[in-house]
């Protein structure tokens, strides 16, 4: 009879070299500095639109991207991919970070499935260990924690079917703004897809990232504010 073994993702780093996927939001900028309390990173994951302008997850300019991985100080893997081809590029991301010693996947997941996991299937395909300090995480201490350490994060993208105003965008995360959403019936993290964050400061990056907002774009449901360097 197999005996099925237990998932220890939360500790996926302890005592190794990484790669990150990150987004720039508050959840991987938090997994990143979680991880790097125990492990050493060796760079950044992001994935970009086709076109490669903008990044997949957040829609930040690629500008902004080498911002934030110089202030923190780690290197860029890179890579524009249709969402048909995410995957197989993603991989082969992955491949090249394990060649320059990644021995694990860093990712800021807080509710992954334990069964069924893409995240535990692609590093398993390229014999990476697998990282998430934020799993099972309660949304509301994860958050609090992030503020507590000094990390800013500006919201940049709202649902506006989910709680989240047109007004939202360009604030930052604080105790008090989260309880505001939270009032609304909004994820403290945005977990439900509510909203997305870039993270302009905080006990990794090495000096602030100054940025000045540009016209708000909105599309259907969503609204967005797009950020360039100052």
């Amino acid at each position: 009879m197999d005996v099925e073994v237990k998932k220890d993702w939360k500790n996926g780093a302890v005592g190794h070299t990484f790669i990150a996927s990150f987004s720039g939001g508050k959840d991987s900028v938090l997994a990143l500095y979680k991880a790097m309390k125990v492990g050493e990173a060796i760079g950044l994951i992001v994935m970009m639109e086709e076109e490669g302008q903008k990044s997949r997850s957040h829609g930040m300019p690629p500008e902004l991207i080498h911002a934030q991985a110089k202030s923190i100080g780690l290197p860029v893997y890179a890579a524009p991919a249709s969402w048909s081809e995410y995957e197989r590029v993603f991989i082969t991301l992955l491949k090249k970070a394990k060649r320059q010693g990644a021995e694990a996947l860093v990712t800021g997941d807080l509710d992954m499935p334990e069964h069924g996991s893409w995240n535990e299937m692609v590093t398993k395909n390229v014999g990476l260990k697998l990282g998430m300090p934020l799993w099972r995480m309660d949304h509301r201490e994860a958050v609090d924690e992030f503020i507590n350490l000094g990390f800013v994060t500006i919201i940049v993208t709202v649902n506006l079917s989910l709680g989240m105003r047109v007004e939202d965008l360009g604030r930052t995360l604080t105790h008090e703004y989260i309880k505001e959403l939270e009032a609304r019936g909004v994820d403290p993290c945005g977990e439900g897809g509510e909203f997305h964050t870039t993270v302009i400061d905080g006990p990794i990056f090495k000096h602030s990232i100054r940025v000045r907002p540009c016209e708000i774009i909105k599309k259907g449901e969503y609204a967005f504010l797009p950020l360039e360097m100052d």
